[in-house]
């Protein structure tokens, strides 16, 4: 079993093996150099791979492809690819990798590290002093923390499905993701698997989730060090450009990412934060119906059971290499890139494009949850849903799941669900849904989840996007405040997912509200203390939930007045 943003959702894993499964380029052409040792200013050397084509004698610009992962059989593959476009190929390796893993912090020390890298290869003779970076992720980040301070070397990034740590990864709204042990046990210390009955074994023992790497018999510093920083902190904030830093930001960018993409909260945070402070910013942003692996190579043409729209079924890779050829070598621009704002409207076979991220919707629709319904007014009637969790019982589970995109039917998973009445006329979803729920419960905190789906005429369900939030942190996902028992709390969300969608006549929107008790995500007992250290004994009586009718959505739609149709 698969929880859909397990599979779908930030897949952290090193994907070089697969990429590798293309064909590759023949060594004979290639001058490979492995184990180079760079010197960084701290004194801690890092480890890259060097690729030159044997028929290019002059400087060339040189390509970065930094990783925090290792795969020896494949990493080349990376540096072959830029040499094969008649660019020198860097793959270097975060600290401690392919060495010392005790110098090894993810997140920590890329905005120093790879200046000096970048500083080390412009300074190269086989380097005519210009460097661009691509690929996604991990390597998305690490361009981010580069940026904080630009070498003049540095002339462009393209940073695909970039993480934001502390934003998206390794925790979303304030809630660890479910698998932030196995990417280090797996990837980084590449210790045996964990076995696939530890998150069950988590959930019916009670056991705390900070003990899930002592249940499992592996201490495991990177993962408590991250659950040591539930908030948004200082120990986060640092690692990303601050407003001041953005604003100095004005090399050339090109931003990918997709609906489906785990780390599209940070890749859309990254654009608009920068969009925010430097009003110049010279970047472009490309989006679709991707996952987390799609979004920066080749997507799937089906995507969970959606067969995505043929203009959609574009190669990233090629992507990124006509934006470099563009700015390192004076190429056209791609021709996907009509306006900084590019989109494909799943179910129109179109990309649209538009200016600005204000430009792509002109209305907004709202609804209130009130009695099962979806209105698109305001109730007259003061009224609430309750809803009891009762977090000792592990025979039952509150269990958001969706394992395809398109599915026949819909299982409420003890949670409630709520519709609209059918639109009259077909509507397009463009942006990110948000709004404020008012509830009261018994206790002083509570992971929610709420989903967003179309349900088609023909009785069939479309996901198009979900919310997961603590609702301590909702107002502030920097600093917590309790609810206080019997109280109407109101727990604003925006920080979700962009979709595009054509939603047609006779379609029904539907939200499956819930609070997560289940063995794939951290359960919140909400007795107050640190989620992390609750165990079963913190459960007490049965959460008793009131969602109040004046509790509603907002979604994001338009009519195409302000944008050009390709």
């Amino acid at each position: 079993m698969k929880h859909l943003f397990l599979a779908a959702c930030i897949v952290l894993a090193s994907l070089e093996a697969a990429f590798c499964q293309q064909a590759p380029v023949a060594d004979d052409n290639y001058v490979i150099q492995d184990s180079v040792l760079i010197t960084t200013r701290s004194g801690i050397d890092i480890t890259a791979i060097i690729v030159r084509n044997k028929n290019i004698t002059t400087p060339v610009p040189a390509v970065l492809f930094y990783t925090t992962y290792y795969q020896s059989f494949a990493d080349a593959f990376f540096g072959k690819k830029s040499a094969e476009r008649g660019y020198v190929g860097i793959v270097a390796y975060a600290r401690g990798i392919r060495a010392n893993l005790k110098n090894y912090t993810p997140f920590e020390h890329e905005g120093t590290d790879v200046y000096d890298i970048i500083d080390w290869i412009s300074k190269q003779s086989w380097c005519n002093g210009s460097v661009g970076m691509y690929s996604g992720s991990y390597t998305g980040y690490a361009q981010w923390a580069t940026v904080k301070n630009i070498h003049p070397a540095l002339k462009t990034i393209v940073p695909q499905v970039a993480v934001m740590p502390g934003y998206d990864f390794p925790m979303e709204n304030n809630v660890p993701l479910s698998h932030i042990l196995s990417w280090s046990n797996d990837n980084i210390y590449k210790n045996k698997r964990l076995p696939n009955s530890l998150p069950f074994d988590y959930f019916n023992n009670g056991t705390a989730y900070n003990k899930m790497d002592s249940l499992a018999g592996v201490q495991n510093p990177i993962f408590q060090q991250w659950l040591s920083h539930p908030a948004y902190d200082n120990y986060w904030q640092s690692m990303v450009p601050t407003p001041e830093e953005y604003a100095k930001i004005n090399i050339p960018i090109l931003t990918t990412t997709g609906y489906y993409d785990g780390s599209q909260i940070g890749a859309l945070q990254y654009f608009r934060l920068h969009n925010k402070y430097n009003k110049k910013a010279n970047h472009y942003l490309v989006i679709g119906p991707w996952d987390h692996r799609g979004a920066q190579r080749k997507p799937a043409k089906n995507l969970m059971g959606y067969e995505i729209d043929s203009v959609a079924n574009i190669d990233l890779m090629e992507l990124a290499y006509q934006w470099l050829d563009h700015i390192l070598k004076g190429a056209p621009m791609p021709a996907i890139l009509e306006d900084k704002i590019n989109y494909q409207v799943m179910g129109s076979n179109e990309w649209i494009h538009a200016p600005s991220l204000e430009n792509i919707n002109n209305d907004t629709l709202t609804f209130y949850l009130d009695k099962k319904s979806l209105l698109p007014y305001k109730p007259g009637q003061y009224s609430y849903e309750k809803q009891t969790v009762d977090f000792k019982d592990r025979e039952n589970q509150n269990n958001y799941y969706t394992p395809n995109i398109v599915f026949d039917s819909l299982d409420a998973g003890n949670g409630l669900i709520f519709s609209t009445a059918p639109f009259g006329n077909a509507i397009t979803i463009n942006g990110s849904f948000g709004g404020q729920l008012f509830a009261s419960i018994n206790k002083k905190d509570m992971d929610v989840s709420l989903a967003l789906y179309e349900l088609m005429p023909n009785g069939g369900y479309f996901f198009l996007t979900r919310y997961v939030g603590r609702a301590s942190y909702a107002k502030n996902n920097r600093k917590r405040q309790l609810l206080q028992p019997g109280k109407v709390s109101s727990i604003p969300f925006s920080n979700t997912r962009f979709v595009s969608k054509n939603i047609g006549a006779g379609s029904k929107l539907v939200v499956l509200l819930n609070i997560n008790k289940h063995p794939f995500e951290i359960v919140n007992y909400g007795s107050g203390k640190d989620v992390s250290a609750e165990t079963i004994k913190d459960a007490g009586e049965p959460m008793q939930i009131k969602w109040y009718n004046n509790s509603f959505i907002t979604i994001p739609v338009n009519g195409g007045s302000n944008e050009t149709k390709k």
